[in-house]
């Protein structure tokens, strides 16, 4: 899913990880690949910038950010949401 790989650039990019985004597991704790509350904020603005879409600071839970695929399908959800609103 294209969506699955962006959300993945820009964790390597927030993280400065230095890794495939193909290496990373769409199901990972972003916990465990160094996440916490500065890169958090890199995340949200990555999100904002790349897809287009606002990430209101009632949205920001620790289930939001739990992996991947959480990100992922939030991200699908906002683009969906922005779509039927035009």
């Amino acid at each position: 899913m294209v969506i699955e790989e962006r959300v993945k650039t820009i964790l390597i990019q927030a993280l400065e990880l230095n890794i495939d985004p193909d290496d990373l597991d769409l199901d990972i704790p972003l916990y465990e690949i160094g996440l916490d509350s500065v890169s958090t904020l890199s995340v949200v603005v990555g999100l904002e910038d790349v897809f287009g879409i606002e990430v209101a600071d009632e949205e920001l839970t620790e289930d939001l950010f739990g992996s991947i695929k959480s990100l992922s399908q939030y991200v699908d959800t906002k683009l969906s949401e922005s779509t039927r609103l035009r």
